[in-house]
């Protein structure tokens, strides 16, 4: 396959800047994947996994909300934040998560506080689905 620059951003920096074979992403209406000479596009991203082929092998990463922009030379995703499979802590994973479904089980909760605790959670339980691979 022919390679493409693909730029991955969160607000710590460049969580990835190099050649891609493939990247899969979970759009806000589905997966995408994207080739070298891909059609202009962009799109919202959702919480999800994201697939980058390099080197003739798929790497895996666990995402969280941002959006993707496909151009002529490059792809760029902008991510809330974004961790490669192999370096999550799985008990922090799931002490998120308890804590999230804690939070939600407070009958007090604000609209936002609902918002801001489902958001975590969704965050780990994909950040545990993508260790699972």
């Amino acid at each position: 396959m022919t390679p493409f620059n693909l730029q991955i951003i969160t607000p710590n920096g460049y969580f990835f800047n190099g050649e891609a074979e493939s990247v899969i992403v979970r759009t806000t209406v589905g997966d995408k994947g994207i080739l070298a000479r891909h059609e202009p596009y962009a799109a919202a991203l959702g919480t999800g996994k994201i697939r980058v082929l390099r080197d003739g092998s798929y790497h895996l990463a666990a995402l969280s909300s941002g959006i993707i922009k496909v151009g002529e030379d490059k792809t760029v995703i902008l991510a809330q934040s974004c961790e490669w499979s192999e370096n999550i802590d799985i008990k922090r994973a799931e002490f998120a998560k308890k804590a999230a479904e804690e939070k939600l089980s407070d009958a007090n909760l604000s609209a936002n506080e609902i918002a801001i605790a489902e958001f975590k959670l969704k965050r780990a339980i994909n950040r545990l689905h993508a260790v699972e691979k």
